[in-house]
């Protein structure tokens, strides 16, 4: 039974069985807060502990094989979405020097995505392809998604998505984005295009 359905019909009985008197007034009251704290207690207010993990989800990656996440338990997550025809494009080279500094502590994941400017148009091989030719890139990338609209992939509802992820809604305003998430897998925080991964407001979180 939904939380304010029984709450109301809780009510309703109570209301009833005191019918409406002063003291059932306050009576009313002071069982409303003791009831919500019981529902605290026992489990039913969502917290961001209870809130989906990225650990939950799997996405085709470049090559066609898949990038399951819950192997990436245990280390800080930096999510961002790319492009190859990017004026940020150059920060790859960036992601993979971040990437192989705290390799021990945190796992880049690239999602390739034509949704700003049509500056990811090629296929997935083309990507991979120029991703590797030009900047050497190591770091998981996925197959080309969609990070926004009606067609949103569903692991970008969960990243962009307070209702989902438990902690912050972030807009994907452009390309390279970054989102970085938490050795359980929650959102921590959300970066800019402009901000460069090596800067000290995302490494702050790897020391």
């Amino acid at each position: 039974m939904p939380i304010k359905i029984l709450f109301n019909h809780f009510s309703f009985c109570y209301f009833v069985i005191n019918k409406g008197s002063a003291i059932g007034t306050i009576n009313w009251i002071i069982m409303k807060y003791l009831f919500i704290a019981m529902l605290s207690l026992f489990g039913f207010t969502k917290t961001k502990a209870q809130a989906k993990s990225i650990h939950s989800f799997k996405v085709e990656a470049l090559d066609g094989s898949t990038i399951d996440f819950s192997k990436f338990k245990g280390k800080k997550i930096l999510v961002v979405n790319t492009a190859s025809e990017c004026g940020f494009t150059p920060q790859y080279a960036d992601l993979e020097k971040l990437y192989e500094t705290y390799k021990d502590k945190l796992v880049v994941v690239g999602f390739p995505a034509n949704n700003f400017g049509g500056q990811e148009p090629g296929s997935n091989h083309e990507i991979s392809t120029f991703c590797q030719r030009n900047y050497g890139v190591q770091f998981p990338m996925a197959a080309k998604i969609s990070v926004k609209g009606d067609n949103i992939a569903p692991i970008y509802k969960f990243l962009t998505d307070k209702k989902e992820n438990g902690v912050k809604n972030t807009k994907i305003l452009w390309n390279f984005t970054k989102i970085l998430l938490d050795e359980q897998g929650h959102v921590v925080d959300s970066f800019i295009s402009t901000t460069n991964p090596m800067s000290e407001s995302i490494t702050k979180y790897l020391k």
